[in-house]
């Protein structure tokens, strides 16, 4: 969905409409986040105990650990690789939008948002969550 101005997203950003460099599309950003969101569940069995068959009164703080093995990924990866695990499988990367290196706490803000939810499912005419409008960064094609 565009305005009347843009004839597709990324346009008012600078960015190209398709091929390296566009903005990320929505089959992409889902693929990513269901990739990363297995290995955040996979990790968590492994190594934290979480068991996915236990009731919620049995699990207890353990039923979070899927969460936070996945925030923890986002953190770690964006800043040091350019985007998680699944944004780099399915060919993604987030930059900041003016350019430059990504920093600490703008990963930190974003996904913070993201494991709110609703920043993550509004969208602009850019296609651009308000989790990474309002941490300053564009998920794109890479």
């Amino acid at each position: 969905m565009t305005d009347a101005v843009n004839s597709y997203p990324g346009e008012r950003l600078g960015l190209p409409n398709t091929g390296t460099g566009s903005i990320a599309r929505p089959g992409r950003r889902i693929g990513a986040l269901v990739i990363d969101y297995v290995a955040a569940s996979l990790i968590a069995t492994a190594f934290l105990g979480y068991d996915q068959f236990a009731l919620p009164s049995e699990a207890g703080l353990s039923q979070f650990a899927p969460l936070a093995v996945f925030a923890a990924l986002q953190i770690l990866f964006i800043p040091t690789a350019g985007g998680s695990p699944g944004h780099r499988i399915v060919g993604m990367r987030v930059i900041r939008l003016y350019g430059g290196w990504v920093g600490l706490w703008r990963p930190v803000m974003r996904t913070l948002l993201l494991v709110v939810v609703i920043p993550a499912v509004i969208w602009d005419a850019d296609q651009r969550g308000l989790h990474d409008k309002a941490s300053g960064l564009v998920l794109i094609r890479a």
